[in-house]
């Protein structure tokens, strides 16, 4: 296991300067939060960060194959990776469980990308994913699970420590953990708190705290098309021992609420993922200190906005 720490997220962020969207952050959130509005990075989510740095590493490697890269990926992972594919010339053939959202395919069409579309949950794409890598030679990505794609997430909590001087505490929605273990491993290098956000029944993390190691869990929540990893990765656990590490759970209902909040009072439209984060702070799941400088990460928004006003919002 890689043992992610400040100088990755360091190198991913010299080696994506201008390729991504630096993110935008706005106050007003619950509690005086700061929002950091990733959602509104190149393909609609912070994934971006890490698949540019995950290819442009290899290109600077030598290490791109002739067949291109591959991923499974929930959706968000897979738009990035064939998002940045396109953009470093290489094809792109992205695995996605039967039930994602509509709107990720059709997106991920449009990129160029070859879907394929293997069982009903993440674990099920990932294994027909690793398969065709196998036989074809594919360079095989990973949603969340590999150092270059964690440190390249890591690397929008230095963007927000521009903005927000004096930041004591970042909230991030949780699902195998890539984002969480760039963006704690940039925040332990100054000193800030990072909060770990999961949907109770989508505890990868929380299960693995428990056992001391990842172990698999049952994935059913309204956020399972983005946080719906089986298991967590070794180096989020890792970055979850460490301390100024907080790691909570909060209902779907709680989940829907602070999204269609997030509508409601800001007109912002973000898949049920981001909202997870928010809805720590709703929930109290965490308390911020009364002087406490709190930033929420909404990490995507690749979501159909028909349901904001529905009454499954």
């Amino acid at each position: 296991m890689h043992q992610l720490d400040h100088t990755d997220v360091q190198q991913a962020a010299e080696r994506i300067a201008g390729l991504v969207r630096p993110v935008a952050v706005s106050p007003g959130g619950p509690d005086g939060a700061w929002l950091a509005l990733e959602h509104l990075q190149h393909t609609g989510s912070f994934k971006a960060r890490g698949a540019v740095n995950f290819l442009r590493a290899h290109r600077e490697a030598g290490a791109l194959p002739d067949a291109g890269v591959t991923i499974a990926s929930g959706g968000n992972a897979g738009l990035a990776c064939a998002w940045a594919a396109r953009r470093e010339g290489v094809r792109a053939t992205v695995f996605l469980p039967v039930n994602a959202p509509a709107v990720k395919v059709e997106r991920l069409r449009g990129y160029g990308a070859d879907v394929r579309l293997a069982g009903s949950e993440y674990a099920q794409a990932l294994a027909a994913c690793e398969e065709f890598a196998a036989a074809s030679g594919a360079l095989a990505s990973h949603a969340y699970d590999h150092p270059l794609v964690a440190a390249g997430a890591g690397t929008l909590l230095e963007e927000v420590l521009q903005q927000v001087p004096g930041l004591d505490t970042v909230v991030v929605a949780v699902g195998g953990g890539g984002l969480f273990a760039g963006v704690a491993a940039a925040a332990r290098a100054h000193g800030v708190r990072t909060v770990a956000v999961e949907p109770e029944n989508c505890r990868a993390l929380h299960a693995a705290l428990a056992a001391g190691e990842p172990v698999d869990v049952p994935v059913e929540s309204v956020a399972a098309d983005s946080l719906g990893a089986r298991r967590a990765s070794a180096t989020a656990l890792a970055a979850a021992r460490a301390e100024g590490v907080v790691s909570v759970l909060v209902p779907d209902a709680e989940i829907v609420r602070a999204r269609r909040l997030l509508w409601e009072e800001h007109r912002i439209a973000v898949e049920h993922a981001a909202s997870t984060a928010l809805a720590a702070l709703g929930t109290g799941a965490y308390r911020p200190a009364p002087d406490e400088r709190v930033c929420v990460v909404l990490c995507g928004a690749n979501t159909d906005p028909s349901t904001l006003a529905g009454p499954d919002a």
